[in-house]
């Protein structure tokens, strides 16, 4: 059984160790905090607790099985919202102790990087993964189900945060068609009405570091400085969106885009020259919430082409939080038997904790120029993703 209460989302599931899906249940804040304007933690921890009960049994309940049958409970205790991981982690100890069954902490980024290897069983170790989601950025190189090599992480905000930012700042949600879909939704769907993607010039991050970190923050300033102009151009209301929000979205994603592919193509050129994948193991996993933009892949699939690598992206429903994902990441645990204990006490939630150790300084020192590939046809299209 995997339970994850890392954010706003409180899931769980059982699966068997081949893989497959016994029994799901998910319960989803995100009407909530999108009315608040962002997640607050004492409002998520506190739907957490009223709603963790009836969501693992549910998930017992439609997967046929009892507790007692169960052989492990994983449950993510990092990183993420404190005050919500201590939900999760509490009530998977306290099924632990009534069942007496194995504790299986897990790490949430981990549990993202390997859940490809659920959906897509050819996938072997060593592989490069992109975990992009509202919280987090980073590349890494997934070893083993508990070593990674860190290349590249954000070093401020993340592109799910700064989407969910702009698209508030846009207000896109006083428009009828976005006011229920998430930030990173609303800025997908709206840049594909654009009839001039590069009306507005941005700025590419850190097109001067030579690493593969990421960061947001300096374009978040870009458009917000560019939104407001355009408010005094047309004169708008305060309720009132601006006439050129779709070419705004449209320039603002395509330099996302930009931005993630040039940190990309750095790693498989670094890792290349360190021969830390060989030839043919090379698979490039996308995860996390923002891997469900559909436009962001087509830029990362370019360079995979280019450099030989496979792109695996698993079906939305796995891509964003869920049970599904730390119950399979306690699978590959319970095979490896790594990180499984009956003694458990000691074990608690972190905020942060790293993915792997850190390879940042060493890319740098490499201090590789890359001639950047050249994405062609990269064009804005219906923000509706086929698979479940």
């Amino acid at each position: 059984m995997g339970i994850e209460t890392s954010c706003d989302d409180t899931g769980c599931a059982v699966l068997n160790e081949d893989g497959n899906i016994l029994g799901e249940s998910l319960h989803s804040q995100h009407l909530v905090h999108l009315k608040h304007g962002g997640i607050i933690p004492p409002i998520a921890q506190d739907m957490h607790r009223k709603n963790i009960e009836h969501v693992v049994n549910l998930a017992v309940e439609r997967s046929g099985i009892k507790f007692e049958d169960l052989s492990a409970i994983a449950t993510t205790v990092e990183p993420g919202l404190p005050m919500s991981l201590s939900i999760g982690m509490k009530y998977g100890k306290h099924l632990c102790r009534l069942y007496k069954k194995p504790f299986i902490p897990i790490h949430h980024m981990k549990a993202h990087a390997l859940t490809a290897r659920m959906y897509d069983k050819s996938i072997e170790y060593p592989f490069l993964v992109l975990l992009v989601s509202g919280g987090h950025c980073l590349l890494a190189i997934a070893e083993n189900v508990d070593d990674f090599l860190l290349l590249g992480k954000s070093t401020d905000n993340a592109p799910g945060e700064i989407m969910d930012k702009i698209a508030r700042r846009l207000k896109l949600r006083n428009l009828e068609e976005y006011a229920t879909l998430s930030g990173g939704r609303a800025v997908e769907l709206a840049a594909s009405k654009a009839d001039n993607s590069t009306q507005f010039n941005y700025v590419i991050p850190l097109l001067h570091h030579k690493n593969c970190n990421f960061s947001f923050s300096g374009l978040h300033n870009q458009i917000s400085r560019m939104i407001e102009k355009e408010e005094k151009i047309y004169g708008v209301a305060p309720d009132e969106v601006i006439p050129t929000v779709y070419n705004m979205c449209a320039g603002f994603l395509l330099t996302i885009t930009r931005h993630i592919c040039h940190r990309v193509q750095r790693a498989m050129e670094f890792i290349q020259i360190k021969n830390l994948i060989p030839p043919e193991r090379r698979v490039l996993v996308m995860s996390g919430g923002v891997a469900c933009n559909n436009f962001i892949p087509k830029g990362i699939e370019i360079i995979c082409k280019e450099y030989g690598y496979k792109l695996v992206r698993p079906p939305p429903k796995l891509c964003t939080d869920n049970g599904i994902m730390i119950a399979w990441n306690g699978v590959e645990r319970w095979k490896s038997q790594i990180g499984i204990y009956s003694d458990f006490e000691h074990i608690t939630v972190k905020k942060s904790n790293p993915i792997g150790n850190s390879m940042i300084e060493e890319i740098e020192n490499a201090n590789l120029s890359c001639e950047w590939v050249k994405l062609k046809d990269l064009k804005h299209t219906s923000a509706v993703r086929d698979g479940n």
